[in-house]
């Protein structure tokens, strides 16, 4: 192989970081050493220069209607046009049609709504920018939408959370081309983690928006993110706020979607998140740290939200550039 064909669609309104992410790593690759290198192309519709949501435009490097393959890689990017791009059938005939002659195939951000259009991600799991996936979901029935991890893989198609994002999908795709030496050196080069783990959340409960608009249930929340480590049990917090059970749960059921219960267990496996990834507290240390009566009970909490168990999320986590 001479080299790889990487081609990355976009469109009018279309997210800049979203196909700069993908086009920088790839050419970090090259620049590293990658053998073959990737010969990148932006391909839009008829060719046409296009508006970046950022009102930077964006000079095409050829027409998505006269890309042939086979590729190595189809990357569809997102961006607020993502949905006059899944209208135009000329945009979802031609990806469908270059997936078909593609070794892979990877949607950015709202990207995944382009794929969705052509019917490439009926019957697999996937994600996009957590804003948009309940439109995703609710619009494309026949796919799993995740809205936790950054990226998903499933099969020969991935899909990117959003924006940075594509970074590390990106990278995990240098690192299976290439190998995890020449992945560093491009992680290296753009100053950034060699990857996160795809199924890191893109949005920690602690930092999601907005706060609870029920007092009880703002008072509930703050007892529980200040005091993961006590005795945190759902009776407990209904006293502590001055209602029932009962209650509490319709409350949370109203403002969070989920459980006291579920609330309690997601912020002690994403507080155990952190400290497994910014120290170097044994597991039984985090866990007992977090709340948990044993690493065991750590384990099986984390194996149930992100889908590895703690050491091996540690060892992905802080694998940073050096």
């Amino acid at each position: 192989m001479s080299e790889r064909r990487v081609v990355v669609v976009g469109f009018e309104g279309a997210e800049l970081l979203d196909i700069a992410c993908v086009t920088s790593s790839f050419d970090g690759a090259n620049l590293s050493g990658a053998d073959p290198a990737y010969a990148v192309t932006l391909a839009t519709p008829g060719g046409s220069d296009v508006a970046c949501g950022s009102g930077l435009t964006l000079r095409a490097g050829g027409a998505l209607e006269r890309v042939c393959g086979p590729l190595d890689t189809l990357v569809v990017s997102g961006g607020f046009g993502h949905e006059r791009a899944a209208a135009d059938p000329r945009v979802t005939g031609h990806v469908r049609r270059l997936a078909r002659e593609s070794r892979r195939v990877a949607s950015v951000c709202t990207g995944a709504t382009v794929l969705a259009a052509a019917g490439l991600l009926d019957g697999r799991r996937a994600t996009t920018h957590w804003g948009w996936a309940g439109q995703l979901a609710a619009d494309y029935p026949k796919v799993t939408v995740d809205p936790d991890p950054i990226y998903v893989r499933d099969g020969d198609v991935s899909t990117a959370a959003g924006v940075t994002s594509a970074l590390d999908l990106t990278l995990a795709f240098v690192e299976e081309d290439h190998g995890t030496a020449l992945a560093r050196r491009v992680a290296r080069g753009l100053v950034t983690y060699l990857q996160r783990p795809g199924n890191q959340a893109q949005m920690s409960m602690f930092t999601r928006a907005p706060a609870p608009g029920d007092g009880l249930v703002r008072r509930a929340v703050d007892l529980v993110t200040g005091g993961l480590a006590g005795e945190l049990t759902v009776a407990g917090l209904a006293a502590a706020v001055g209602v029932s059970e009962r209650h509490l749960t319709r409350l949370f059921l109203d403002e969070l979607g989920q459980t006291p219960g579920r609330f309690i267990r997601q912020a002690r496996t994403e507080a155990a998140a952190h400290l497994l990834a910014s120290t170097r507290l044994p597991v039984a240390g985090v866990a007992a740290r977090c709340g948990f009566g044993s690493a065991e009970t750590l384990r099986q909490a984390f194996v149930a939200r992100y889908g590895v168990p703690p050491s091996r999320y540690r060892a992905t986590a802080q694998r940073a550039p050096g």
